[in-house]
């Protein structure tokens, strides 16, 4: 069991994190099949802030970056897995699954949802 009592499910060969989500994924795949929704996708990532960098002073002496200045990374991206993303009515849709909408995974998760919208222009769709 996880820390908030989700079991992992595994639907057609696909491990999900939880049954919920695992039942999201049988809705969605019959909306798809009917017609309604297309182009079905399974977490998918989205860049919300890139890799930050400093220089270090120094170039490169060879190689296909001689004469480039040496960056050190300094800070990670930071991307969001969306759990599916959908076209409905012409429309990308972005979907997360949620059971327990608390702690700091959730903290985490508000603020990846308001960077999605601020950088890509994306709701995510909480189910």
């Amino acid at each position: 069991m996880s820390k908030y009592n989700s079991k992992k499910t595994i639907i057609d060969g696909i491990s999900f994190d939880s049954a919920k989500e695992a039942k999201r994924y049988q809705e969605l795949k019959l909306l798809e099949m009917a017609g309604k929704i297309k182009n079905l996708q399974l977490q998918v990532k989205f860049p919300l802030i890139p890799s930050q960098y400093e220089e270090t002073g120094e170039t490169y002496t060879r190689g296909v970056h001689k004469g480039e200045k040496k960056k050190k990374l300094i800070e990670r991206p930071i991307t969001y897995i969306a759990d599916f993303v959908y076209e409905e009515n012409g429309k990308t849709v972005v979907e997360d699954v949620k059971g327990y909408r608390g702690g700091g995974a959730y903290a985490v998760f508000k603020i990846k949802r308001k960077l999605m919208l601020w950088v890509h222009g994306i709701r995510v769709r909480e189910v």
